[in-house]
């Protein structure tokens, strides 16, 4: 089946940039679209971005700016780029695949990553 494993997450320091990799593994070819969601402690959880497996790339409205998705077709890797970094954005980043709905945003998801933790501080 699929598995998802993210890396990537430690700490940054506010301003500063970071780079989180989700990688698929299984002996399927399906699934190959991917979203990235966060959540902080005491919130629901976000969308911050989607790339489906054409490499068709989507923003949440609200991380439109300082997010950058990208994909490694050769290895079958997603990346997250979080730029200008604020206190804001610590979290733990979850990476999905799978989806299945209308919009990719409130869409379920077939398979989810354990998650890495962000953490932006000084």
């Amino acid at each position: 089946q699929v598995q998802l494993v993210e890396s990537g997450g430690g700490l940054v320091q506010p301003g500063g940039s970071l780079t989180l990799s989700c990688a698929r593994s299984g002996p399927f070819t399906s699934y190959n679209d991917r979203a990235w969601f966060r959540q902080a402690p005491g919130k629901e959880r976000e969308a911050i971005s989607y790339i489906s497996s054409t490499g068709l790339a989507a923003y949440a409205a609200s991380a439109r700016g300082r997010f950058t998705i990208s994909s490694d077709g050769i290895k079958d890797t997603v990346h997250l780029r979080i730029h200008s970094a604020k206190s804001e954005d610590t979290a733990v980043y979850y990476c999905a695949a799978g989806a299945y709905g209308s919009s990719w945003w409130e869409a379920k998801y077939a398979y989810w990553g354990q998650g890495t933790q962000v953490t932006v501080s000084s």
